[in-house]
């Protein structure tokens, strides 16, 4: 049994891995500023938290007070994830995901708490066609929020070399499933089902012929979790992914099962697009004897199912 603090714990990603802990037993400790999700997210399995904590990774001074519970792991997702939004407010994006990390891990530094720092494969340059991205593929800081995800692995690879303090670093591709957000802010995947649901027309930006490696939440958040514990991981960056891409436009057909359903649209930041994605997994298969599970036909079923059933709770 472990003592492990999840930032960011309450949102999307979070609440599968804090979920994912504590089935295993672990002690769980979240902290969120809510300013992305709200409890409802952890309801299921509020009561057998450690402790919820509203506050903010950029207040050092309780960060402090926080890491007195001397954690053995904590696992970093806090973090400003929309690209548009560091687009516009870059000063926010540096606040929030490099000055935030460098909080976050100068605490496991003082108690040598392995961190576990979550960054995102649009960090990567985008790949040939049918070339899948390995762990050494090319870096492209092409907007605010990929250059601060960026700097947060230095800053996590540097606290590694000159403190020797554990840590590894994760690149998961593109998540989806129940529980991320359907609006501006969500996913592509819940944004077109929702749409789908409502009798909205599907919004594909450009072409379409931007493609994606679509990961269930589930598989990223056991992928999380066991790097976490994994001895191997430490001082390691991994991939993790379906292994299949799919186009965008392709995606869209087959969730609204018809091209009339689909409108195209003017991108809104074309230069920051990353154009083919596709996971290379294998060092995370090898190394952490982890695997995925769940296929995209799976993945969307069980997304829209969950989807539906909120759509009809909210009326």
């Amino acid at each position: 049994m472990a003592k492990v603090l999840i930032t960011g714990g309450a949102g999307f990603m979070g609440r599968w891995v804090a979920k994912n802990l504590i089935d295993e037993g672990h002690r769980v400790w979240i902290i969120d500023n809510f300013s992305n999700c709200t409890e409802e997210n952890i309801i299921e399995f509020r009561n057998k938290l450690e402790a919820v904590v509203k506050a903010d990774i950029k207040d050092s001074t309780f960060l402090s007070k926080l890491f007195e519970n001397n954690f053995d792991v904590c696992i970093h997702l806090a973090a400003a994830i929309n690209v548009q939004e560091s687009i516009d407010n870059p000063g926010n994006c540096f606040e929030n995901n490099v000055v935030g990390t460098f909080n976050v891990l100068d605490e496991c530094r003082k108690y040598n708490t392995k961190m576990v720092f979550v960054s995102s494969a649009l960090i990567y340059e985008t790949a040939r066609d049918g070339q899948a991205i390995m762990e050494d593929h090319p870096l492209n800081p092409s907007c605010p929020y990929t250059a601060s995800k960026i700097f947060g692995e230095e800053l996590v690879t540097a606290y590694y070399k000159t403190y020797n303090l554990p840590m590894v670093i994760l690149r998961p591709f593109s998540i989806y499933g129940p529980w991320q957000r359907s609006d501006s802010e969500g996913g592509v995947m819940s944004i077109f089902i929702d749409r789908l649901i409502k009798g909205q027309p599907l919004e594909v930006f450009g072409d379409g012929k931007q493609s994606r490696d679509f990961f269930y939440v589930n598989d990223c958040a056991e992928f999380i979790v066991k790097a976490a514990f994994s001895d191997n991981a430490i001082g390691e960056i991994f991939n993790a992914g379906s292994g299949q891409e799919i186009q965008i436009k392709n995606l869209a057909e087959r969730i609204a099962m018809s091209k009339t359903a689909i409108r195209f649209i003017e991108h809104h930041h074309q230069f920051a697009e990353i154009m083919t994605m596709r996971a290379d997994s294998r060092k995370a298969m090898e190394m952490l004897s982890w695997k995925k599970k769940t296929n995209l036909e799976e993945g969307i079923r069980q997304t829209t199912d969950w989807l539906k059933k909120r759509v009809l709770d909210l009326k």
